[in-house]
């Protein structure tokens, strides 16, 4: 004969009361057209009930708040106001009590590293509450290393636009993208080895207000990129024309890096022609030595024999300490038109 094991009793009485959260009042309108039997009826009840608007009895929402039935949710970085009563029923210490909190934003980061040292940073939030959110601020501070710039508006007739324009309400489930561009300041820019080296970012501040204009504020931990490898010698273009003329010089202007933070560099540049892009100057010479964190610019001439759009490629650094060589190809691209077009610079 089995016998079923007593049911566990509850050893705590909680009982919770929300206050200061109350919601507008719905009414289901009912209506129909005079010709109808009720005829003017319904739309005669709609007028009298004092819970509905006066002129727009057929809204659903009306002019009266009222109290919530239930406790409702608690969203994180929300204040709100309550009364907690707790019982301890059984014979037995109660340590901790817990109180569900639920994520109001689903944040999503991805990082851009650029050739300049700059960093580009998109920010996708989601709202996954059930009621809309205006959001009221977004923004990225920084760390110590690198300055911000917002790409979130445009210039329009003099004034900054945001580019969501009116649209400030972010709806249940919708998704916004924020995107920003940190470059680094100039005592940390000169300071290759440092910059490369830089993982933490910054961290985003986020401000919404609810339905009544509750606020709620959201802080993210420190934003953490992957640190691009550049290897021991980095080359990136500080000047280069968007066209230039088919058969005739144009200049660039090259800045040569040395990314180790211990070992000095004695360089050798070589020039490659490939067959669109011819180099003008003499390849195999001394660049001379190169200091650990320090750069170099180096303006260089060629010329392109085809027209269209041409890569530049065909740069190559010896160390002729450590006998290694680099090579840079598609460094970036020029359009290349006919002479008989003339370019402005």
């Amino acid at each position: 004969m089995e016998v079923n094991p007593p049911k566990q009793e509850h050893l705590l009485a909680l009982k919770v009361m929300r206050l200061t959260k109350p919601t507008l009042f719905t009414n289901i309108p009912v209506t129909c057209e005079e010709k109808d039997l009720p005829g003017d009826l319904f739309n005669q009840l709609m007028r009298d009930d004092p819970s509905t608007v006066n002129g727009a009895e057929v809204l659903m929402l009306g002019e009266m708040l009222t109290l919530p039935q239930n406790f409702g949710n608690i969203f994180l970085g929300e204040t709100f106001s309550s009364y907690i009563s707790v019982h301890n029923d059984s014979n037995q210490v109660v340590k901790d009590i817990l109180v569900k909190v639920l994520k109001p934003l689903d944040v999503k980061t991805k990082f851009y590293n650029a050739e300049t040292d700059e960093v580009f940073l998109e920010a996708q939030i989601q709202n996954i509450t059930t009621s809309p959110m205006f959001m009221e601020k977004v923004s990225l501070e920084p760390s110590i290393m690198y300055n911000v710039t917002e790409l979130n508006s445009v210039s329009q007739a003099g004034e900054c636009v945001s580019t969501f324009r009116s649209r400030a309400y972010l709806q249940p489930m919708d998704t916004r993208q924020y995107l920003y561009c940190l470059k680094p300041k100039k005592e940390f820019a000169e300071k290759a080895g440092i910059i490369k080296g830089v993982t933490v970012i910054g961290k985003l501040d986020i401000v919404w207000k609810t339905n009544l204009g509750e606020r709620g504020r959201l802080q993210t931990s420190q934003l953490q990129r992957m640190a691009p490898g550049y290897g021991d010698v980095r080359l990136s273009l500080e000047a280069i024309p968007d066209t230039v003329n088919l058969e005739e010089p144009f200049h660039i202007t090259c800045k040569i890096t040395n990314c180790s933070s211990e070992r000095t560099m004695d360089l050798v540049l070589e020039m490659c022609n490939t067959n669109s892009i011819h180099w003008c100057g003499i390849s195999g010479r001394q660049l001379g030595k190169l200091h650990p964190s320090s750069s170099l610019c180096l303006a260089l001439t060629l010329l392109s024999s085809v027209q269209g759009l041409q890569s530049i490629s065909g740069l190559r650094l010896t160390d002729t300490f450590l006998k290694r060589t680099y090579e840079y190809d598609d460094i970036a691209q020029v359009c290349v038109v006919s002479s008989a077009i003339k370019v402005e610079s």
